[in-house]
């Protein structure tokens, strides 16, 4: 399964700057940021397997870039490389691709919200089950992972990762059906949650979504192999044709024999998760036959229906608020222009978190366009708030470049309670909305006005009449406290502890 010189891999990522001086850089870099979920892809019947999943990765890098892995099967044997860092760090090396041989593998690329970054946590996670290998790569978050792992351990079970995925990999060993997909659906039938899965066996590539379908999956077809995979741009990559979307509570196994549907969950009102549109997937995607960036425009231009004041010019912070700010100013009629520009190259490698650097951290990441905002009443768009801390930056930012008032616009809904679906947002004493006013927020971030796009425009601008709290459309708990499904984990009277016990290994 895995290459030697993995072994001589940290499972700890040693070159980024640790303790309490890195925690403090990375909020002041990324305080405003939802943390990327993850991204999966898996193709059948293909000659070059593991490249095009590798390819299929690299588009889908935006969901993840704490870790990337791949997993083949060659007709008799499994082929793993799972690496921390970024798809091309790894994949874009001949070597690494020829140790991947077969014509059916699976890809996923990670960033962390349950288990830390560590080597044995990258997905996908592989067993050896009495009927042969099974690899797994999730989207998503389980809200019963932490109580089915507490029972799974003291029935005897061992876990090897502090991942919630381990779990599946676990109740499928422990099914006593016959068939491999009657196990799988066993298992699938005592998880709850979010999550999108590609699987592969020795004979099949298996997909599944949750019966709410929160977490996105589609169906692509190139030659006429298919594929499965969190997102069109990876379809688009490759030259591969769209399908369909995977239906929520869909098992979906293609083999030798072609294609099997199974719906092994009673029908339930779909519930995707909205931040989909608003931040995760790319801008050229189609989510659920819907243009995201014709949505984030859509978010833009509700956003100035209903809180305009008289400016110069619109300014979107880079790069998640440039649809909606473009959006913006078509409907207002106000200059779009490009007050803020964003280094693209900024790593966290060589940063030496110094004081001094902590405090121009957030100019690394964004300068001011001093030509396009000087003398100018100019009105700041982003796709959401969530600390405030680099808002608060940019801001000043604006100011220092000579901006004669900053008005600051969020294209979304004030964000008040926190997620258990695979999005990584602190707990609700650390979301600025939650713990203040409209007001108090604006003088924290030092803006001279500031609002949020509503709930209802927010369903106006997806083509809703408005949000119906007895049928929601979307899973939009972040903003209503509306969770679409148990949250066993966080109803348990004894401790659920968020981060597991951890083994670091050095070599």
């Amino acid at each position: 399964m895995r290459h030697p010189d993995q072994d001589a891999q940290l499972d700890l990522d040693l070159n980024r700057p640790s303790g309490p001086a890195a925690i403090e850089l990375q909020d002041d870099l990324e305080g405003d940021t939802l943390r990327e979920e993850c991204g999966v892809f898996g193709i059948y019947g293909h000659p070059d397997a593991a490249a095009i999943t590798a390819l299929g990765l690299h588009a889908l890098q935006h969901r993840g870039q704490e870790a990337a892995g791949i997993v083949s099967y060659d007709g008799s044997r499994f082929h793993s490389e799972r690496r921390l860092g970024l798809v091309g760090d790894t994949f874009s090396r001949r070597e690494v691709i020829d140790r991947l041989p077969g014509t059916m593998a699976v890809g996923h690329v990670r960033y962390s919200t349950t288990g830390a970054t560590i080597l044995r946590n990258v997905q996908p996670l592989f067993a050896e089950l009495n009927a042969g290998g099974l690899a797994v790569a999730h989207n998503g978050n389980l809200t019963n992972g932490l109580t089915l792992r507490r029972e799974l351990v003291k029935s005897g079970a061992m876990m090897q990762s502090t991942t919630d995925t381990e779990v599946i990999l676990h109740l499928v060993a422990r099914s006593r059906r016959s068939r491999f997909i009657e196990r799988y659906i066993d298992a699938l039938r005592e998880i709850e949650g979010a999550y999108a899965l590609v699987s592969l066996t020795n004979k099949k590539l298996v997909g599944a979504r949750d019966p709410r379908g929160i977490r996105p999956l589609v169906l692509g077809d190139l030659d006429g192999c298919p594929i499965l995979t969190s997102e069109t741009c990876a379809l688009d990559i490759i030259g591969a044709r769209f399908v369909r979307d995977i239906e929520p509570g869909e098992v979906i196994v293609f083999d030798e024999n072609g294609q099997d549907i199974h719906k092994p969950f009673p029908p339930m009102a779909p519930r995707p998760c909205i931040f989909e549109y608003i931040y995760f997937s790319r801008p050229d995607s189609i989510v659920h036959g819907r243009s995201v960036y014709e949505v984030r425009k859509a978010f833009g231009a509700q956003l100035a229906r209903e809180s305009h004041v008289p400016v110069d010019v619109v300014v979107p912070v880079p790069d998640s608020g440039v649809p909606a700010a473009v959006g913006y100013s078509q409907h207002s009629g106000v200059p779009f222009e490009l007050g803020i520009i964003r280094n693209h190259y900024v790593g966290r490698t060589f940063i030496q978190p110094t004081q001094a650097i902590r405090e121009s951290g957030v100019r690394m990441k964004h300068s001011a366009n001093r030509a396009a905002i000087e003398g100018k009443r100019i009105i700041l768009i982003d796709d959401s708030l969530v600390r405030g801390t680099t808002s608060k930056k940019i801001v000043r930012m604006m100011r220092d470049a000579g901006a004669k008032e900053v008005h600051f616009r969020l294209a979304s809904p004030p964000i008040l309670y926190p997620d258990y679906y695979g999005i990584d947002l602190p707990d609700r004493g650390g979301l600025l909305a939650a713990t203040h006013s409209l007001e108090e927020m604006r003088e924290i971030i030092g803006a001279d006005s500031l609002a949020f796009l509503s709930i209802d425009g927010m369903y106006r601008a997806m083509g809703e009449p408005g949000r119906d709290p007895a049928n929601p459309k979307f899973s939009d708990h972040c903003f209503t406290g509306a969770y679409p499904t148990h949250l066993t984990d966080q109803t348990q009277t004894e401790q659920q502890p968020r981060q597991l016990s951890l083994l670091a290994e050095a070599s």
